[in-house]
C-alpha cells in the first residue's frame, strides 16, 4: 500500500468560514488581577529606598 501524494491530499481548499461564525458571542469576564490589587513597583521602592 503506498501513500496517497501530498499534491493530491492538499490540492483542493476547504470550504471558507463565513464571518458570522467568526465572531464570539459569548459573553467575557475581565480576568482576575494578577497582583491580588498591589502595586508591586511602589511595595519594591518602599522596600530597598530605605
Amino acid at each position: 500500500m503506498t501513500a496517497p501524494q501530498p499534491s493530491s491530499r492538499f490540492g483542493r481548499l476547504p470550504e471558507p468560514v463565513r464571518l458570522e461564525d467568526t465572531i464570539s458571542v459569548q459573553e467575557t469576564v475581565p480576568a482576575p488581577d494578577p497582583d491580588g490589587g498591589r502595586h508591586p513597583d511602589i511595595d519594591f521602592m518602599l522596600r530597598y529606598a530605605g
